[in-house]
């Protein structure tokens, strides 16, 4: 399966900014991996139409537990799907700690993200406070636990909170342990299918680091941030990944 390397926009883009994008990806994208962009609501139409028939995929950002209803500001999963996404991020470390996500509320998400045809990404990830009194494994472990539905046959994505934007990264031998402990809880929890889902790095991955990060064991992708933003950057980290 090839590494899978996504592009979480977050709260940046504009309307303007679709076109030149997409086209750079038609035209650089390497063929050993799978893109993703994942941009804010109000581009997903025009993402969709501007990526159709090329190398790149669509993904949501969030998606709320019910197919449709009273839930002013939120989008629901059947509504990505008919817009054009393919994947939606779900428990990422900032709708945790901005908007009070629990691992039950993700696992509704990802219920609800499956039901619709998505593929979900789910996010787990230690703070440093966390991970500086030995619990990072054991917190992940926990998120794995309760926010994976029965079957899950989507993507997880290590991301260390505390890595997140800060241009900080883990060591090599910290991201490698904390794959292989994903990796084993994945088996654990969901038996052989476990054992081949992809798992992401993602917490500050660049050009300059993409290529070492990419080569580590269990490591099957990057769910990448700011520098997602600039197609040559996220182009550059695409083709970093490890061939065959």
């Amino acid at each position: 399966m090839p590494q899978l390397i996504a592009g979480n926009w977050k709260m940046f883009g504009r309307l303007a900014e679709v076109a030149p994008y997409a086209a750079a990806l038609r035209a650089g994208a390497p063929a050993h991996v799978e893109l993703l962009v994942c941009p804010p609501f109000t581009l997903l139409d025009r993402f969709a139409a501007a990526l159709a028939g090329g190398p790149a995929r669509l993904g949501g950002q969030d998606c709320h537990p019910a197919p449709e209803g009273p839930h002013t500001g939120d989008i629901a999963a059947p509504m990505l799907a008919e817009a054009g996404a393919r994947y939606v991020i779900l428990g990422h470390s900032e709708r945790r700690a901005n908007h009070g996500e629990t691992n039950a509320i993700v696992h509704a998400k990802a219920q609800a993200a499956i039901a619709a045809g998505l593929i979900p990404i789910v996010c787990v990830g230690e703070t440093e406070d966390e991970r500086e009194a030995g619990e990072a494994e054991a917190v992940v472990r926990g998120q794995l636990m309760h926010s994976l539905p029965p079957g899950f046959a989507g993507v997880v994505a290590y991301e260390p909170v505390w890595a997140i934007g800060t241009g900080r990264t883990p060591t090599e031998a910290d991201v490698t342990a904390m794959h292989a402990a994903i990796r084993a809880a994945l088996r654990a929890q969901l038996g052989a299918s476990g054992a081949g889902l992809r798992i992401l790095y993602g917490g500050s991955v660049k050009p300059g680091n993409a290529a070492s990060l990419l080569a580590l064991p269990e490591v099957g992708g990057a769910l990448v941030g700011g520098a997602s933003l600039k197609a040559e950057d996220f182009l550059a980290i695409a083709r970093a990944a490890p061939r065959g």
